[in-house]
C-alpha cells in the first residue's frame, strides 16, 4: 500500500510540476510528501521550522522536514539560528514570526452569546480550556498521566473545563477514552472533538487561560494576553513568554499553577506580554 502511494503521489507531482512546495510545521503525515517532493527536485518552503520539543516525535519530523526543504519561514531569531546551524544557507532563512498569530490578530472573534450558542453549553465565571496530547518521545502509556491532571481537576467544581481533543499520536486512544467516562461522572467537563479555529480561540478569549500540553499555549495564546499552564515535557525546548507556566505532572504542581494563574499579581502581569 505505501509503494502504491509513493507511486500514485510521485506521478501526481511530476504531472502538476508546481514551481513550490509549501509545507506548515511537523505533523508525520507531511514527511513522505516532503521526501517525494524533494526526489522530485522540487523547491519546497518549510514553514515554522528550527523549533525544539524534545516531548514529541515532532521534533525529528520537523527537523526531517527542514533538511528536505530549500527556503525557511521561521518565528523567532532563535529558530533562525537553529536553522542556519543546522546547515542551511543563511540567504534562505527568513524571520517572518508565527503565521498562527498572525491569524489571530486578524480574526473577529466571537462575544459570549455566540460561544455559547456553537458550543451549546453555557460559560461560568470561571473557565479554562485544556488540551492534553500523548507525550510521543517520552512515554508509551498515557493512562495513569491523563488520570492524575483529571482527578485533580476534580477538585475544582468552581471551574468549568472545556476540553479538547487530543491529535491522532499514538496514546491518543487512551487518553480521549478517559476523557469522555469522566465527564459523564463530572458536569462541569465538556469535550469536543473539534471546536474549528475560530470558536477555539474566541473561547480562550472568554476563559481564564488553558491548560495541558499543546502548542498553541506556548505559541498562540500569550497574544490573547491569557495564561498558559503547561503540563510536563511534551513542549519542552519550545521558546516561551512570560504568560507561561511550566508545571510538573504531578497533583501539587498542578495545584501550585491553577492559584498562581488566577492570581491578582499573574493576571496583571500577563496584560504587558507582547
Amino acid at each position: 500500500v505505501a509503494k502504491n502511494s509513493f507511486q500514485f503521489f510521485l506521478k501526481t507531482f511530476k504531472k502538476i510540476n508546481p514551481d513550490f512546495y509549501i509545507i506548515f510545521g511537523d505533523r508525520y503525515e507531511m514527511l513522505p510528501l516532503a521526501y517525494l517532493a524533494y526526489l522530485n527536485r522540487s523547491k519546497i518552503i518549510h514553514i515554522n521550522g528550527g523549533e525544539v520539543s524534545y516531548g514529541a516525535i515532532d521534533e525529528s519530523i520537523r527537523h526531517s522536514i527542514t533538511k528536505f526543504s530549500d527556503y525557511h519561514f521561521v518565528a523567532n531569531e532563535i529558530n533562525k539560528k537553529r536553522v542556519i546551524q543546522m546547515g542551511e544557507n543563511p540567504k534562505n532563512v527568513y524571520n517572518y514570526g508565527s503565521l498562527s498569530v498572525d491569524s489571530i490578530k486578524k480574526i473577529k472573534l466571537l462575544n459570549k452569546k455566540q460561544v455559547e450558542k456553537n458550543l451549546k453549553s453555557k460559560l461560568l465565571q470561571k473557565n479554562l480550556v485544556f488540551t492534553y496530547h500523548p507525550e510521543t518521545y517520552l512515554k508509551k502509556n498515557q493512562s495513569s498521566d491523563i488520570n492524575l491532571i483529571l482527578k485533580t481537576f476534580k477538585n475544582y467544581k468552581d471551574i468549568k473545563f472545556f476540553i479538547t481533543s487530543p491529535n491522532f499520536d499514538k496514546g491518543s486512544k487512551e487518553i480521549r477514552k478517559i476523557i469522555n467516562n469522566f465527564k459523564k461522572k463530572n458536569s462541569n467537563f465538556i469535550f469536543f472533538e473539534s471546536l474549528g479555529f475560530k470558536n477555539y480561540i474566541s473561547l480562550v478569549n472568554l476563559s481564564d487561560g488553558v491548560i495541558g500540553n499543546s502548542s498553541s499555549g506556548i505559541i498562540e495564546i500569550p497574544s490573547l494576553k491569557k495564561g498558559t499552564i503547561n503540563i510536563g515535557k511534551r513542549q519542552l525546548g519550545r521558546s516561551r513568554s512570560s504568560s507561561i507556566i511550566d508545571c510538573n505532572l504531578n497533583s501539587i504542581s498542578i495545584k501550585r499553577s491553577l492559584k498562581k494563574l488566577y492570581s491578582k499579581s499573574f493576571q496583571k502581569k500577563i496584560l504587558k506580554v507582547l
